[in-house]
Parts: C-alpha cells; sequence; structure tokens
C-alpha cells in the first residue's frame, strides 16, 4: 500500500513521559492497557471519518478552500476517490485505529445515473475491502448521504414527492448492500433534510408517517439480505433544516416507540448536536444510555456560543469522563464506538494536523476512560447517591419503586408522618469530588 502521503510521519507511539511539545504521539492512550477487565481499545473502539479527514477542504460559506490535500488533486473524480482511499488507510495504519466510517457519496462519486453511482461504488468497495483485507481496519458503519443532492432539497423519506422517497429508497438499499459487503458493524440515518422550514407548507403527520415507513422498508431488507449490524439514527435540532424531527435523544425515542421501531434501531449521539438542542454536553448521551438505546457515539465537540455545527475534536476532559463513566456503567458500546465526526480548523493545513487532532482527542477520551474507572471503582459517588436515595429502598419508598403503591397509600403515609424534612441536594459537594478525579 502507497505511504506517499504522509512520508514524513510513523506509526504513531505510546510515549507516556513525552514532553507537551511532544504532539506525535499518545501520551495517555495506551491501546493495549486493560482497564476494569477491558483493554483501551475495546473500552474505546476508536474510529477516524472519511468525509471531514479526506473530503474535507476547509471551505465555509464565507472563504475558498484552504486545506491542499494531494489525495484530492489530479485526474478523474475515479482516479481522486482512489487515490483518497489509499490516503485514507495509510492515515489509520499509523495512527491506530481499527475503524472507519463513510458515507457512500465520499467513498464513490454520484454518477449522472443510480446505475453509475452504483457502478463507481462497487468498484471503490472492492478496494476497500482489498485494503482492510491488508491492514485489518474495519467498518464502524456505514451511511447514506440523503442530503446533499439537489433532489433532497425537500427531504428524502419526508419528501412531499415519492419519486424523491423512492430514489432514497434505492440509494439506501445499495447502502446496505454495501454494509454487508464491508462487514459494517452499524449503519446510520441521519436525517438532515427531515424536518420543515415552515409548517405552512408541512402535513408533519404524514411526513413522520412516511419516515417511518421508510425505516421500516430498510429493517425489511436488512432481514432479507441476512445483514448483520446495528441500525442508529443521529438526533440533529436544526442545520440545515430549521427544525428537524430527529431534534434530540427522546425526541428520536418517542418517534420509535410510536412506530413500533425501537426494537429495531438504537442512537448514534453526536454531543456537538445535543449542545446545539440547548442541552448539556453529557445530556442526550446520559438520556440514551437510560432508555437502553445508546448505541454509538460521534465524538466531538462544539462551540456553545455559536450557534451552529463547528465539529471540533473533543479535548475535553470533563466531558470526556462523563461519556466513558456512562458507557463503562452500560457495559460498552459495542457494536458502537467514538468515532470522531470532526474537522480540523480550515486554519490548521500541515498534514500533521491531521495527527495532532486525532491523537489529542484519542488522548482525551483515555483520560477520561483512566479518571472514570476511578470514580466507578473507588465508588465515592455511587455510594453517595446510594445514599441519597434510600427511602426507596423500604417501605412505602420501596412500594413506590417496584410500582406497587397507590395515591391513597402515599396520602396516608404523609397523615402519619407529617412534613417531609429539608434536605440538601449538596450540588457542590458531588462537583468538587468529581473534579477530584479529573
Amino acid at each position: 500500500m502507497s505511504t506517499e502521503y504522509f512520508r514524513d510521519i510513523s506509526k504513531i507511539p505510546y510515549s507516556p513521559s513525552a514532553g507537551p511539545r511532544d504532539v506525535l504521539c499518545f501520551k495517555h492512550y495506551n491501546a493495549s492497557e486493560v482497564l476494569h477487565g477491558r483493554t483501551m481499545e475495546e473500552w474505546l473502539r476508536f474510529s477516524v471519518c472519511y468525509w471531514h479527514s479526506f473530503c474535507g477542504t476547509g471551505a465555509d460559506p464565507f472563504g475558498f478552500p484552504t486545506l491542499q490535500r494531494p489525495w484530492n488533486e489530479g485526474g478523474s473524480p475515479m482516479d481522486i476517490a482512489k487515490k483518497r482511499l489509499h490516503a485514507a488507510f495509510e492515515f489509520f495504519t499509523k495512527l491506530g485505529v481499527k475503524y472507519y466510517t463513510f458515507h457512500d457519496r465520499d467513498m464513490a462519486p454520484d454518477g449522472a445515473t443510480l446505475e453509475e453511482s452504483n457502478r463507481h461504488l462497487d468498484e471503490m468497495t472492492d478496494l476497500a475491502l482489498e485494503l482492510q483485507k491488508q491492514t485489518g481496519v474495519k467498518v464502524l458503519w456505514v451511511t447514506c448521504n440523503l442530503f446533499a443532492n439537489p433532489r433532497y432539497m425537500n427531504g428524502a423519506s419526508t419528501n412531499p414527492d415519492c419519486h424523491v422517497l423512492a430514489y432514497a429508497a434505492a440509494q439506501v438499499k445499495k447502502g446496505l448492500d454495501v454494509a454487508k459487503k464491508l462487514g459494517a458493524e452499524n449503519f446510520v440515518f441521519w436525517g438532515g433534510r427531515e424536518g420543515f422550514h415552515s409548517i405552512y407548507n408541512t402535513d408533519v403527520a404524514a411526513e413522520l408517517k412516511h419516515m417511518a415507513n421508510f425505516f421500516k422498508m430498510a429493517v425489511a431488507y436488512k432481514e432479507k439480505i441476512g445483514l448483520k449490524c446495528q441500525f442508529l439514527i443521529e438526533p440533529k435540532p436544526k442545520e440545515p433544516c430549521k427544525h428537524q424531527y430527529d431534534y434530540d435523544a427522546m425526541s428520536v425515542i418517542g418517534f420509535l416507540k410510536q412506530y413500533g421501531l425501537d426494537q429495531h434501531f438504537k442512537l448514534n449521539i453526536e454531543p456537538n448536536h445535543t449542545t446545539l438542542a440547548g442541552h448539556s454536553y453529557e445530556h442526550d448521551v446520559v438520556m440514551a444510555s437510560v432508555f437502553g438505546m445508546l448505541g454509538s457515539v460521534d465524538s466531538n465537540t462544539g462551540s456553545p456560543d455559536l450557534g451552529w455545527d463547528t465539529d471540533q475534536f473533543p479535548m475535553d476532559i470533563r466531558n470526556t469522563t462523563i461519556v466513558m463513566k456512562t458507557v463503562i456503567e452500560m457495559g460498552g458500546l459495542q457494536p458502537g464506538g467514538l468515532n470522531f465526526d470532526a474537522k480540523v480548523r480550515r486554519e490548521s493545513t500541515d498534514p500533521e494536523d491531521l495527527f495532532i487532532a486525532h491523537i489529542g482527542a484519542m488522548d482525551a477520551f483515555a483520560r477520561g476512560l483512566r479518571n472514570a474507572v476511578r470514580i466507578i471503582e473507588e465508588g465515592v459517588i455511587s455510594g453517595m447517591l446510594k445514599e441519597r436515595y434510600l427511602s426507596f429502598t423500604e417501605g412505602i419508598g420501596q412500594k413506590v419503586d417496584e410500582g406497587r403503591a397507590t395515591l391513597e397509600e402515599l396520602e396516608e403515609f404523609i397523615k402519619q408522618n407529617g412534613e417531609p424534612k429539608v434536605t440538601s441536594g449538596k450540588q457542590e459537594k458531588y462537583e468538587s469530588i468529581f473534579n477530584h478525579y479529573l
């Protein structure tokens, strides 16, 4: 396999004693180190996203491309696609990650017809399969780009024109075939155009029903071809739509339960989307986990002071600690993982910046994992929580917890016991103890 794109960078080593200026090494991520019964690699399941890291140009609504990537230059669209794929696998192996993710139209260029697009995808996935076999790198998840082409400007599965919905269905059918071919462990649906800009021209009930039926068709085809992977929906409140139907974790969970799809799907949570919905970084990760619906995490962050999706690399140790505490408590993310749906800033133009960004984020999650293991194994916070909810372990509280109490019984309890005493929530104490582990 060609190594011409990053010839000045060797395989990234683990160097825990490295200094602050040593940025092309892991100082905390030690893939084979065992913590809480598993290796770091098994807990973290890192993945590199193809679109930001290898298709991104640094362009934004106010400026032209700034990232001059040799793999994106010269030759036909298919020639460029092949160079890009070789560059990506060189990057994966030197970084030491075992997974990658992609959209169908990242991997292969759109053709003039669906048939031509499918031929492009067949050729490119043949090459991807060969490179996977050579390197041992696997697909964490595949998704279909049902938002960029002008045909999808009014939505894909929620489009008012069934002709467009049919095209999206054909594209997803091919995407599922590709997922099976490459051994993808998950398949993601992100509805960037599934929503509305104006309620006046939108039949919300019809669109939600059509989207649910679209998902049911995908489930049926998955079962028909024997595809063994987890289906995921990725919530986002807005952008590009003014309002997206998959607004946040609870919206998606409610939708899935309403249409009887909750046994077939879990959620792929992107924290930058969570903060766009007005929640804290960890909110949707925790809520999805509580409902047994957390399937994977698109590990990035945003700038809460901005109103759009900035897709930055996650470097905040508090955030990574809370996420990893949640992941450990639910027994791990498998078959999902931590996918870096993040892009280097348009001002970070050197090829090494791509490595530095991923290394920094991987180290941040490794530190979060170490912190979370200490929090769980030392049990200080869990012990305090147990004490805080102690009243639900016996008597009337136990009956409430088990769903056996009645309003009449609770009224009688108050008559016998009077006004409850005021008990401090000790929020600052919990926060202080949590910070002890960072």
